[in-house]
């Protein structure tokens, strides 16, 4: 907003945001507007529009200036805020992890469907811990393993587990190599699927500020899955099941490697939105 002696009250700002995200493509601009306004004031949404008449203090308009300056780089509103919802809690997030999505919520679904009983969870490539710590919030009698290649993101996900009272263990490394000799009655994964040549078609807020790591998945998107496929029977229980994510159009190739890996019972579930969201299959019989 520009720098003048005017008076800057709540609903000015507020329309004056409104403008300047749309004008830089910003989504939903008006509700982000007031996101950033109530993280500026310290309001909720209710009080900015009870305040419409204020003007903003000095302190508070420079720090709606820094942050509508942010989002209208395009950087991703959860970074800024440093929140986001999944599940009905509330994740921390950073540069370092993927920012959770709702989709995803699909995959913690499922597996309260399939398998409610899992006395032990493995989450591959845990990120934020959205899954983990989701899954753990929800199954408290099961022993929930994740593990991941980069300790910030680690970082990351020991914070959220300790915010929400959960025990999960938390061990660095690529895929199955940190439990080694080990098996579970449940593996969950939401692995990296973007297409390496679909990466620079990404939203500015996707290809610029969230790890590559969490977003390359090879030539055709389905590398991580070959991996994780493959490996999983060594590291399930008789009649455990896997459960991965995939992205719109994997479906079928990866329920194909799934049937190839020996997996009984495949399954297809899809989103909110009707998008063939999670992929699922058991390892041996019960």
């Amino acid at each position: 907003m520009p720098d003048t002696p005017d008076i800057w009250t709540t609903l000015k700002v507020l329309t004056w945001t409104t403008g300047y995200l749309t004008e830089k493509g910003v989504e939903n601009a008006r509700r982000e507007a007031e996101w950033l306004l109530c993280a500026a004031t310290g309001l909720d949404r209710v009080g900015l529009y009870l305040n419409f008449d204020k003007p903003l203090s000095g302190d508070e308009l420079a720090t709606a200036r820094a942050l509508v300056s942010r989002r209208g780089r395009r950087e991703p509103l959860q970074h800024i805020l440093g929140t986001q919802e999944f599940d009905g809690l509330s994740f921390a997030v950073t540069p370092d992890v993927l920012i959770p999505r709702h989709d995803t919520e699909t995959l913690v679904e499922q597996v309260l469907l399939r398998v409610p009983g899992a006395r032990s969870i493995l989450d591959i490539g845990t990120g934020s811990g959205c899954i983990a710590v989701s899954l753990a919030k929800r199954l408290p009698e099961a022993a929930v393993t994740a593990v991941d290649i980069s300790p910030d993101a680690l970082a990351v996900a020991r914070h959220n587990a300790a915010q929400h009272g959960t025990a999960v263990e938390f061990l660095q490394g690529s895929l199955f190599q940190p439990v080694a000799g080990r098996s579970f009655d449940l593996i969950v994964s939401n692995p990296p699927y973007i297409p390496s040549t679909d990466l620079e078609g990404l939203q500015p807020e996707v290809r610029n500020f969230e790890p590559r790591l969490a977003l390359d998945g090879g030539p055709d998107g389905l590398d991580a899955y070959r991996q994780i496929v493959a490996d999983a029977p060594q590291h399930l229980t008789r009649g455990g099941w896997l459960l991965l994510e995939v992205g719109a159009g994997q479906a079928t190739d990866v329920t194909v490697l799934l049937a190839e890996s020996g997996f009984a019972a495949t399954i297809v579930a899809t989103d909110p939105a009707g998008i063939e969201r999670v992929v699922g299959g058991r390892h041996g019989s019960d």
